[in-house]
C-alpha cells in the first residue's frame, strides 16, 4: 500500500517548496485562519460556492471532517465568487452552510482563488504545482508539512478513495 501511495503522491512532493505552503485567510467568523497553525495535520482546502451544482458536497466535507477531526484532519472551506455562484456576503454564506449542512468546519471569508488577484495560498499552489481551480469544490490536500499531496477537481467527491488514502497516510506518519 505504501508503494502505491508513494507513486500516487510522489509527484507532488517534489514540486512543493521546502517548508510547505503557508497562508493567512480572513475567517468567516472574524479573525484569521493560519495554515501554519495546523502543522503536523492533514489539511484539505476546498474552494466552495453556495449556489453551485456541487454545493451538496458540503455534506461530504462535513462528514469527512467529522470522521477524521479527532485524529487531526482540518477541512478548510474557502468560499469564492470567482465562478459567480456565491452568495453576496460572508454572513449569508455562513448562515446558509449552518442551516443547510450543519457545517462547523473552519471557513474563510469570501476569497479569490483564480487569476492575478487570487489569494496568496492559491497563487503559491499554482506556482508550485500548476494546479488552478477550474470550478467550485476543487480540493487540495496538504500533508503535515504543508506540502501538496494531491489536488482534485469538482467531480471528485470528498470521500473519494484517493483523498481518504492521502488523509490516512498523513495521519499514520
Amino acid at each position: 500500500m505504501r508503494g502505491i501511495l508513494a507513486m500516487i503522491f510522489g509527484l507532488w512532493a517534489g514540486l512543493a517548496q521546502a517548508g510547505g505552503l503557508t497562508g493567512t485567510f480572513a475567517s468567516i467568523d472574524g479573525g484569521e485562519l493560519r495554515i501554519e497553525a495546523w502543522r503536523g495535520q492533514p489539511v484539505l482546502v476546498v474552494n466552495t460556492a453556495s449556489r453551485c451544482g456541487f454545493t451538496g458536497q458540503y455534506a461530504g466535507l462535513q462528514a469527512l471532517y467529522g470522521r477524521y477531526r479527532a485524529q487531526g484532519l482540518v477541512v478548510l472551506a474557502v468560499p469564492s465568487d470567482d465562478f459567480r455562484q456565491e452568495l453576496s456576503s460572508a454572513e449569508a454564506v455562513k448562515r446558509f452552510c449552518e442551516i443547510q449542512f450543519g457545517l462547523d468546519l473552519p471557513m474563510t471569508d469570501i476569497s479569490r482563488v483564480t487569476g492575478a488577484d487570487a489569494h496568496p495560498f492559491y497563487r503559491a499552489v499554482r506556482q508550485q504545482t500548476g494546479f488552478v481551480p477550474r470550478w467550485n469544490f476543487n480540493k487540495i490536500l496538504l500533508d503535515g508539512n504543508g506540502d501538496v499531496l494531491g489536488s482534485w477537481g469538482a467531480r471528485v467527491r470528498p470521500d473519494d478513495p484517493a483523498i481518504i488514502a492521502g488523509i490516512e497516510q498523513v495521519l499514520a506518519d
